[in-house]
């Protein structure tokens, strides 16, 4: 008999398995031997203390008759393991005080998530396909009134709505109407009250001209509204069931419509693929003149979100040739700007992204304004003086005509270099003196915006020196600025707190911190580089608490976030070291070395001491989740000498505790 044997299926019901032999029903006639083996299985790790298995199977009973149940449970569960297999019950060990499975089991619930998980990082929609087959239904049906059975099952339940909303996401934007309508049928079944569902279905169906189903579908949820919560559909789904019934006779402008509500839907979720497909779509039904020139510089801009200049270079091109609009032109100059520093043409850039300033400025939105900053900002990075234009960009903006005493907008590009010259070698020593210079330079403008981004910028600086205090009063002042300029502004400042608060060991102010950040990013711009990192920040609260059952928590839902809104390989750098010691932790080493390869890749497209010092941090867990203490220690001696060089010494002295611990 080997570990490798057993497996324990918990979707959709309760099964165990030795081989090829699954143990009857009738064994588990006592019902706690059943739960024994169940809460193992959920466990990360398989491994529980007497104490949590206790509580969890007897909560009513003192220690003393508790620990006499649970010792006849793990004998009873053991004997229904013998009973198919003598020696089976090996399978189910007891050290101490820890009574474990055997490591080599396999669990249902464990290949799901793995499955999801990889799913994600391709973004195959066979791959989801697959990942989701293993649930078959919903955790432990049996155990439907048991507490320790409730968290789970809705968590995993909770999972797998995300994947099917994500599979379908993708299946939509790649024109697979019929397979993502089928998927969505399956969200709608398990949640029919969750008007999301019934709205996205009735998109599907009139995007492939189903509209007697659409129609069908948007009643369906009327009458289940009404029935199970006395409500109606919201604004929103009624403005698009009367937009169907209107345009019954009229499909290629329907279509066009809603495949560009598509696209854009695709670019705020973070998939340019499915944006590009979703505008080539409405490009291929004919738009209407007027709109041809947006149509095509959108799609433009969605390939070069993807990096591929040569693909947008003939839909802005197009656009160029057909734009009439003063304020369409203006967001033209922007999307030529982004050809330019993506081709490597910086000069070129720089005209553009000038211009698109002037023409945003003349005819176009805030958020025009703003989005031209953006490129002006990358403009400067690329040319090597991003700390200049950013100066600069303050004078600019308080010397507008009205001597208005606020910078428009620094937005999440200047956040996110400003992470690149944190980490950046020869530039990281430098921040601190050129934060306090903005923020001198801001205060006498009077702007604001800049103003919170300077202290959170000095924070930040302060914080990777372990300068507690001092970091701890600037992220602090920055967060009362971003307070000042509304709820969609400040995660970042609120994320470093956390951070910082963890690193200081006052866990329950860094879970108050997260809520902030957490509550702030769900709503912002920022989404695409904040997740990563607040999620990443929870894991290491976790893991400084001694909890890596929960950091992996954490680390899934870092997963289930950068699907949903995409992610940014600086500012989430954070996520591979913490990620990969708290898979080793648990003795998962495919996903610890996962993540040590993933430290591996940022380290290489950024190189510098601080990033490379993560990826050797990453690469010391993953080394001795596989089992080889030497390799171990030589990653985390070589990662506390890399973050010596870049100036973290609680990181460096970290990585050297990490090698401490090894046992060799």
């Amino acid at each position: 008999m080997v570990s490798d044997d057993l497996r324990i299926e918990l979707l959709g019901g309760f099964r165990v398995l030795l081989g090829d032999n699954a143990i009857a029903d009738d064994a588990w006639r006592r019902r706690k031997p059943a739960a024994l083996l169940k809460l193992l299985a959920l466990a990360s790790g398989h491994r529980l203390h007497r104490e949590q298995l206790m509580d969890a199977l007897w909560p009513e009973l003192d220690a003393g008759p508790a620990g006499a149940n649970l010792r006849k449970a793990v004998h009873h569960a053991r004997g229904a393991l013998e009973e198919v297999e003598p020696g089976a019950g090996a399978l189910v060990s007891s050290d101490g005080d820890v009574i474990a499975l055997a490591s080599g089991a396999s669990i249902d619930v464990d290949e799901f998530r793995a499955a999801l998980a990889s799913a994600r990082r391709s973004g195959n929609t066979d791959e989801y396909r697959l990942a989701l087959l293993p649930y078959q239904g919903d955790l432990l049906p049996d155990d439907r009134y048991d507490e320790w059975a409730a968290g789970p099952r809705r968590e995993l339940q909770v999972e797998f709505l995300a994947g099917l909303t994500e599979l379908s996401g993708l299946l939509e934007a790649r024109g697979d109407l019929d397979g993502a309508a089928e998927v969505v049928r399956q969200l709608v079944a398990v949640e029919p009250t969750r008007e999301e569902g019934h709205e996205s279905l009735i998109r599907l169906y009139a995007l492939a001209g189903r509209r007697v189903d659409a129609l069908r579908q948007y009643e369906q949820l009327v009458q289940v509204l009404d029935v199970e919560l006395g409500t109606e559909p919201s604004a929103a789904t009624q403005q698009l069931y009367e937009t169907i019934r209107a345009h019954q006779a009229d499909e290629p402008e329907l279509s066009a419509d809603l495949w560009e509500r598509v696209g854009d839907l695709r670019v705020l979720s973070g998939d340019p693929v499915g944006a590009a497909k979703a505008y080539e779509k409405v490009l291929a039904a004919g738009p209407p003149s007027a709109s041809l020139a947006r149509i095509e510089r959108k799609c433009g801009e969605a390939w070069l979100m993807q990096h591929r200049p040569e693909d947008a270079r003939n839909h802005l091109a197009a656009a160029d040739n057909v734009v009439t609009d003063p304020v369409e032109r203006a967001r033209l100059l922007r999307a030529q700007a982004n050809l330019g520093w993506e081709s490597g043409d910086i000069a070129t850039a720089q005209q553009f992204a000038d211009r698109a300033l002037v023409a945003a400025r003349e005819h176009g939105t805030a958020d025009d304004v703003a989005a031209a900053h953006e490129a002006i900002a990358i403009v400067s990075h690329f040319r090597g003086d991003w700390r200049s234009g950013l100066a600069a960009e303050v004078e600019r903006q308080t010397s507008d005509e009205g001597g208005v005493p606020l910078l428009s907008r620094v937005i999440e590009i200047h956040n996110c270099i400003g992470q690149y010259h944190l980490y950046g070698d020869h530039l990281s020593d430098s921040v601190e003196d050129y934060a306090r210079k903005l923020l001198d330079q801001s205060e006498a403008a009077g702007a604001v915006r800049a103003q919170s981004f300077a202290w959170c910028l000095l924070g930040e600086t302060l914080l990777l020196q372990a300068r507690w205090d001092e970091a701890d009063g600037c992220l602090e002042r920055s967060c009362e600025l971003h307070a000042s300029l509304g709820s969609r502004s400040g995660a970042l400042p609120w994320q470093r707190r956390a951070e910082l608060a963890a690193c200081v060991g006052r866990h329950d102010d860094a879970i108050e911190c997260l809520r902030h950040a957490s509550g702030i990013a769900t709503v912002s711009s920022m989404a695409l580089h904040m997740w990563g990192r607040i999620h990443a920040t929870a894991a290491l609260s976790a893991l400084l608490q001694g909890d890596p059952e929960r950091a992996v928590q954490s680390i899934q839902a870092a997963a289930a976030s950068a699907a949903r809104y995409g992610d940014c390989p600086t500012c989430s750098a954070l996520l591979n070291p913490v990620a990969a010691e708290a898979f080793a932790e648990i003795g998962d080493a495919v996903n610890a070395r996962r993540h040590a390869d993933s430290g591996a890749g940022i380290a290489a497209m950024f190189d510098s001491a601080a990033w490379r010092a993560m990826a050797e941090s990453a690469a010391g867990s993953a080394a001795l989740a596989d089992g080889d203490p030497t390799t171990a220690v030589r990653h985390f001696d070589a990662a506390g000498a890399g973050y010596d060089q870049a100036r973290q010494p609680y990181w460096a002295e970290r990585a050297r505790r990490l090698a401490s611990l090894v046992p060799v």
